[in-house]
């Protein structure tokens, strides 16, 4: 395999039980073929060194002195001398003994899996897909150059703007462009790295190496929510499923009512959105439906749902189906119209300077108001420490980091990292009798919008998933090291649907004592479990309704449906295992509300405006600042509230000189 470990302070004991964890979770089976499939396990895939460089350089300090401390114990158990039967006994026995140790055996678990089903070797392949039906993805990046040149700073320098955008994602790059257009001096600080088409190679771990906050799909500090975010120019744009959706008309009229952003419920907001969804050629010309989605329409028919073709952010003059269900590990073809391809390249038309690799350590605050953002740009290996002085700094990170910017800060008041809402996401796999072929086309490319305000506004929605083996086969269920190379070799039957709820629950974001972010999330809300347990049930009577031959619930040690069985006894079982760590698995692709903005000083962070309650100067630009969870795929929600914090924050420079939303927006698009 080609992903080489770097070396950590692990000791010889540990690294022994880390390999043994490994081999225990994706055995050699050859007594069940003479196939590779069978024929490997984690250790011939360097899995266990992939893990140990996981350990040393994504994870935060708190967390993996938690691991290593598991592996201590596991060691004292003499863990790795054992045989398969026993090892697997003796990480269920210290799984059942504390949520902790269940969330530490967990992760280890899914990590395992994830990298197990997803490195690849010299030739990008990797010898578990043979029993997947998988060949890999095997076109060669273009070699079109990228269309921005990022800004390279010299150690000490400091960068003198009008205006500091910190984050390039769906907020930030929509409020750099504004910016920009109207004439501001901007300096965006993206902490990712630049990639554009001719780096993608559309390979599942080199993308989440690469293009994703901390390497991926990683566990909540308490284990509860297994998170995913973009990390990179572009963020979350560059690596989400296209889905656009409009914001919901009783989200809009919540956030104005009860939070105080008034004009949002009005129709003039209208004009934010459409600008948005112009400038990104949002249609459904794009929407093809492969197997799981034909499933997921079929399903809905059978059983009287309602379902919608999804819109989606693709350019139909570059979009090829062969390669769209690999989008999300970035897309070769130019079609996704993300913040790279579109606003933040009106930014840097626009003369707005792009800062990658540069990591914003804290708002520079002088005389009660911003000043500017002190930061390290990573170049060549070399950190070198720069500073942006402006009088106006837009804190768009993503809901995972901007409270922890501000408390690295010390402003932000008191719910800064309070109300964090994640969307918690749960999954059922059905498997059919046909290859369903999941990698051609979207990932998302229809919605199952029934139960969406199930109850008091709050519900679920149901869509398709990004096909990937290693994010599958993480999720599914673990019994035995036997049992999952059985089901993952049935992969390429598998549709799997995704229920997301609208959580009325929150968790929080703080800081550990290197100023790291911390994220703790328990689904707990009695309503946000049971719409979990309705979404869950609801994508088991799809997959039943469109003649699945088996049903895989991510619960420990339940057994799939098979057709024939009792389905209802079967969805009964489901709800008896906990939310989060232990039981099943909750994932989240959408964080928002951490730094939200509001009337109350004491449950807000940013006024009805976007700006700090606390510190003039101050706006926040991204999804933390959702008043509530948006309800529905949240890109379009965060770039049309973006566009109206940079109309406010224009307002507050110019004295009112603020340009038409749709004509700066549309300026940008003829411009490129």
């Amino acid at each position: 395999m080609t992903q080489a470990a770097s070396p950590s302070d692990m000791t010889p004991t540990q690294r022994a039980t880390l390999k043994a964890v490994a081999d225990t979770v994706l055995p050699a089976l050859p007594e069940r073929g003479k196939d590779a499939f069978w024929q490997v396990a984690a250790s011939d895939l360097s899995v266990h060194l992939a893990l140990e460089q996981y350990l040393a350089t994504q994870l935060p300090p708190q967390t993996r002195a938690g691991l290593l401390s598991l592996l201590d114990a596991l060691a004292l158990l003499s863990f790795a001398p054992q045989g398969q039967a026993v090892r697997e006994s003796l990480l269920r026995t210290i799984s059942g003994l504390s949520p902790e140790a269940a969330a530490g055996i967990g992760a280890l678990r899914q990590l395992t899996l994830m990298f197990g089903y997803s490195l690849t070797d010299a030739q990008g392949k990797n010898p578990l897909w043979e029993g997947l039906k998988y060949a890999g993805f095997s076109s060669p990046p273009p070699t079109t150059p990228g269309g921005i040149t990022p800004y390279t700073p010299q150690a000490g320098e400091t960068l003198d703007a009008d205006v500091v955008v910190v984050g390039s994602g769906a907020g930030g790059g929509v409020i750099a462009a504004r910016l920009a257009q109207a004439g501001k001096r901007v300096v965006v600080l993206e902490a990712g790295g630049y990639s554009h088409e001719a780096h993608f190679k559309g390979q599942e771990l080199a993308a989440y190496q690469t293009l994703y906050y901390r390497g991926g799909y990683h566990p909540t500090a308490d284990g509860n929510v297994t998170l995913v975010a973009g990390r990179n120019l572009g963020g979350g744009t560059t690596v989400n499923w296209s889905n656009s959706v409009r914001p919901r008309d009783d989200i809009r009229r919540a956030w104005a009512g009860e939070h105080g952003l008034s004009d949002v419920a009005d129709p003039s907001y209208d004009a934010h959105i459409d600008s948005v969804l112009e400038r990104m050629k949002v249609g459904e010309a794009c929407s093809d439906h492969n197997g799981p989605h034909q499933r997921l329409e079929e399903g809905a028919e059978k059983l009287g749902y309602h379902y919608v073709r999804a819109a989606l952010n693709l350019d139909p003059e570059r979009y090829d189906a062969e390669k769209a269900g690999h989008s999300g590990f970035g897309d070769q073809t130019g079609a996704k119209q993300g913040t790279l391809r579109t606003f933040l390249q009106d930014a840097y038309d626009a003369g707005a300077r792009i800062l990658v690799g540069t990591e914003a350590q804290r708002i520079l605050v002088e005389g009660g108001r911003a000043a500017g953002v002190s930061a390290v740009c990573t170049v060549d290996g070399e950190a070198r420490p720069i500073t942006v002085r402006a009088p106006q700094v837009v804190v768009a990170c993503g809901a995972l980091e901007t409270p922890a910017l501000l408390l690295r800060s010390g402003i932000g008041g008191p719910a800064a990292g309070q109300y964090l809402r994640l969307h918690p996401a749960g999954l059922a796999a059905g498997i059919y009798a046909e290859d369903q072929k999941a990698w051609w086309g979207p990932a998302q490319a229809g919605i199952l919008k029934e139960f969406a305000s199930r109850e008091g506004g709050h519900g679920y929605i149901v869509e398709g998933v990004q096909y990937g083996p290693g994010l599958i086969a993480s999720g599914l269920p673990w019994h035995s090291g036997v049992a999952h190379r059985e089901l993952m070799d049935k992969f390429h039957r598998m549709a799997v649907f995704v229920s997301i709820v609208q959580d009325r629950g929150h968790g929080q974001v703080t800081v550990d004592g290197q100023g790291q972010a911390v994220h703790t999330y328990a689904v707990t809300d009695p309503l946000d479990v049971e719409n979990f347990h309705q979404g869950i049930a609801t994508t088991i009577r799809l997959h039943e309704a469109a003649g699945a031959e088996e049903i895989v619930a991510l619960v420990p040690g339940l057994a799939p449906w098979k057709r024939g069985d009792d389905l209802e006894a079967f969805i009964a079982a489901t709800r008896q295992a906990p939310l989060g760590a232990g039981g099943q698995t909750v994932f989240s692709a959408h964080q928002m509300g951490s730094a939200r903005m509001g009337r109350d000083p004491q449950t807000s962070v940013a006024d009805p405006e976007g700006q700090l309650h606390d510190t003039p100067g101050v706006w926040i630009g991204d999804t933390s600042a959702f008043p509530t969870c948006s309800g529905v795929n949240p890109m379009v929600s965060c770039m049309a509230l973006a566009s109206r914090t940079a109309e406010r924050l224009l307002h507050h420079m110019d004295g009112g000189a603020v340009p038409p939303v749709g004509q700066s927006l549309q300026s940008g698009q003829a411009a490129q």
